[in-house]
């Protein structure tokens, strides 16, 4: 474990999370509370993960909450609990309620012709395994591939969609191991003001994420000052605005030990 921030007391977060009854926890959760593998439908929870979650979701007062650019329906069934938390899948497009209910909003007709023509041309331009369609956008994954074919990849998608894209209201966003087309305005950072927004305005509140993506959730939190806790979750530290750096699956385990 390594703080990142100057400002940063660790044991004093720990404090006002023991003296809180309102707790909320984020989480992302491909490289965060899962390995990346190249087989994506096998990026099941790293050892002991599912049974603190089972303790924090069932036996604590703490709203959990994964968000992820992962579908609802792959996050569901990766995670295989029985109560599962709160889901926001799709970096916040789609969210599942502790009820069941999956709520998303109406895409722009627009909007929705140009993921279609994305998926069309993927379809026929880049094989199988790296090109996934997704509720409100479509990933390109390049993980596994040695640099030649990264680079190819890169170019052939960004030269294709880049200056398209955002005339449709979609933007284009590398991620860690691929490029994802998604509708401009929806980002995990965008999950995590609404998430607060709607919290007790005394809560202690933590984000865990490991992803460029992520850093749009972190910068979220920044104005709560000592309630927040922005955490990056990787085996190698980067540039990143989180104030703590956790090494998986280690370090990430005993944080989540000490928050149950």
């Amino acid at each position: 474990m390594e703080v990142l921030h100057r400002n940063l007391d660790i044991d004093e977060f720990y404090h006002k999370l023991q003296d809180t009854a309102q707790r909320v926890l984020m989480l992302d959760y491909d490289g965060t509370l899962a390995p990346f593998v190249a087989e994506r439908d096998q990026a099941f929870p790293y050892p002991g993960i599912r049974e603190l979650l089972s303790q924090l979701i069932n036996d604590s007062p703490t709203r959990v909450v994964i968000i992820s650019g992962r579908s609802v329906a792959d996050l569901l069934g990766l995670l295989g609990l029985d109560d599962p938390p709160e889901l926001w899948g799709s970096h916040g497009f789609e969210q599942r309620l502790p009820s069941g209910e999956i709520v998303v909003p109406k895409i722009p007709e627009e909007t929705q012709s140009m993921l279609e023509a994305v998926g069309s041309w993927a379809e026929t331009h880049v094989p199988e395994p790296q090109r996934e369609p997704k509720p409100a956008g479509y990933a390109f994954h390049w993980r596994g591939l040695d640099e030649g074919a990264t680079s190819e990849l890169r170019e052939r998608v960004e030269s294709q969609w880049k200056e398209t894209l955002p005339k449709a209201g979609l933007s284009l966003h590398e991620f860690d191991g691929g490029l994802e087309v998604r509708i401009r305005d929806i980002n995990k950072g965008h999950a995590v003001r609404s998430l607060v927004a709607g919290a007790d305005a005394q809560s202690v509140i933590s984000y865990l994420g490991d992803d460029l993506t992520d850093e749009d959730a972190f910068a979220a939190l920044e104005h709560l000052e000592e309630r927040a806790l922005s955490v990056l979750v990787r085996k190698e530290l980067r540039p990143t605005v989180a104030q703590l750096w956790l090494q998986p699956p280690g370090e990430l385990l005993g944080f989540l030990r000490r928050w149950v």
